[in-house]
């Protein structure tokens, strides 16, 4: 029984105690419930009193701007306004314009319809005396002026042939001194050295003993020489040199240096001298090859084939009247292209034209034929551009100018190759030779005068036509021909040019 009342009280007791428990929760949990809801109650206060402060700056600034906007609409009106009255200014003042050509145009509307009545006046008065002329003379108009014109040649003829002859003579003046501007101006630009080129025909030697070495014995090492070198030795008396003969400058050259490496070398056997030259050789085909490469390089030509560049090059050693054929070339080729600047011609083929022109220099001792003719082949054989081989083949006039390069080819040998102190001779006796020549061609009978050209290369005779016929001017050609060759020393040959012409001239007027 007491058990019973001690779990109940306990029971009691543990009821009132979670009831306790549960109430002083509810007590606690209401309390942070209203502390909450006051914190977010200020912060809502809070969060009011910033949006309302926002708000007003926000008006503030909206107000700010929105002056601002007004005083720039304002000044745009105004500006807007000062840009309408220029243009209604502007507007009235062409209007006033307009009016005013309207009016200009109306009058010369006028003016031109008065001219064009006084021009008919005047055409119907002019006409009506010119048929009042004619009545009286008995001549139409055309027949008038025809005798006109025939009185007033017939009075002025004299004048006006003179007058004439003054106009032509002054045009050739004219022509001939703009020619000699432009050639003058083409030398000065070159500038280049006119000192004669002189082949090395000889070796010079250590001592008179080296003779007896090249010689050897019962003559075995010279006649071993020539035959690997295809030339002529001279051991003569002359102290200190051996001479070199032979007809081909590029043999000459290997037969010297070969020569030289054996004196220098004092080991003269036939042997030796084989090796000698065959190295000789490969030097001298080595410098052909650089020179015809640096003649080709200095002119800009490029895209040749190596073996024409070769042949080229083989002119370094061949001469004309003591000046080096290549040297030549190249001065001709920069004279060409200065040349074709001036006359608005081909350059490229000018310059080409000008530098293979005496190619055919280069092997003319091998194949029969002139050089000019000889240089046609070579460069036909090589495909060269057919205006190249047009512009080379007319410098000696063996064939006509077909073009202006040719022309040009030809005007630049004759300034690098006619100039005094260009070729060997002295100028006394260029000037000598020229003056014994144009003397034989003077002496024959018919002869109205004749020219020395070509520094002495060709022979330009012109016969009075009356005297000397078709047949004797050919019969004329061979005689000079022969007495040229008699009388006279030179190198190369001479060209006779004997020119028989009748001229007939009247004036299309």
């Amino acid at each position: 029984m007491s058990l019973k009342i001690v779990l109940l009280i306990a029971g009691s007791a543990g009821a009132v105690g979670m009831l306790l428990g549960w109430f002083l929760r509810l007590i606690i949990s209401l309390g942070k419930r209203g502390s909450m809801e006051l914190e977010i109650k200020q912060m809502m206060i809070a969060a009011k009193g910033e949006a309302q402060k926002i708000t007003v700056e926000a008006e503030k600034n909206a107000l700010a701007r929105l002056e601002e906007v007004k005083e720039e609409e304002k000044k745009k009106e105004a500006e807007l306004k000062r840009t309408e009255e220029r243009l209604i200014k502007k507007e009235e003042l062409l209007d006033k314009r307009q009016l005013d050509i309207d009016k200009e145009v109306e009058s010369l509307k006028q003016k031109v319809e008065e001219i064009k009545k006084i021009r008919e006046r005047a055409d119907k008065l002019e006409a009506d005396r010119a048929l009042a002329l004619e009545k009286t003379a008995e001549l139409t108009a055309e027949e008038a002026k025809q005798e006109l014109f025939r009185n007033l040649e017939k009075r002025y003829e004299e004048d006006l042939m003179i007058r004439t002859q003054k106009l032509e003579l002054a045009n050739q003046e004219r022509l001939d001194r703009k020619a000699k501007d432009i050639l003058s101006t083409v030398i000065q630009r070159l500038a280049s050295s006119t000192a004669a080129e002189h082949m090395v025909t000889s070796v010079q030697i250590p001592s008179e003993d080296i003779k007896g070495k090249i010689i050897g014995k019962e003559g075995r090492n010279i006649r071993a020489f020539e035959r690997a070198a295809g030339v002529e030795l001279i051991v003569d008396d002359t102290p200190g040199s051996i001479v070199i003969s032979s007809f081909d400058s590029v043999r000459r050259q290997i037969a010297r240096v070969a020569l030289e490496h054996l004196i220098a070398d004092g080991r003269i056997q036939p042997a030796k001298i084989e090796e000698m030259v065959e190295k000789a050789r490969q030097e001298i085909g080595k410098i052909i090859k650089e020179k015809g490469e640096a003649a080709m390089y200095e002119c800009g030509l490029f895209g040749y084939d190596p073996k024409l560049v070769s042949i080229l090059g083989r002119l370094h050693f061949r001469t004309s009247y003591g000046q080096n054929v290549l040297q030549h070339s190249l001065e001709m080729a920069h004279i060409s292209a200065m040349l074709a600047e001036e006359l608005g011609a081909d350059v490229v083929v000018a310059k080409a034209g000008a530098l293979y022109h005496d190619i055919g220099k280069a092997v003319d001792h091998e194949v029969q034929g002139t050089h000019v003719e000889i240089g046609r082949k070579i460069l036909q054989k090589f495909n060269i551009d057919p205006r190249v081989i047009q512009a080379m083949q007319s410098h000696h006039e063996e064939y006509p100018y077909e073009t202006l390069e040719s022309v040009i080819v030809q005007t630049a040998d004759a300034l690098s190759g006619g100039r005094p102190g260009a070729r060997r001779d002295s100028v006394e006796n260029y000037l000598k030779r020229l003056g014994e020549l144009e003397a034989i061609a003077n002496s024959f009978p018919g002869i109205e005068k004749s020219y020395a050209l070509q520094a002495g290369r060709e022979i330009r005779i012109f016969v009075t036509p009356d005297k000397v016929s078709d047949f004797e001017a050919k019969n004329l050609a061979r005689d000079i021909a022969l007495r040229v060759e008699r009388e006279l020393k030179y190198p190369g040959e001479i060209k006779v040019n004997v020119i028989r012409e009748t001229r007939v001239i009247e004036y299309a007027r």
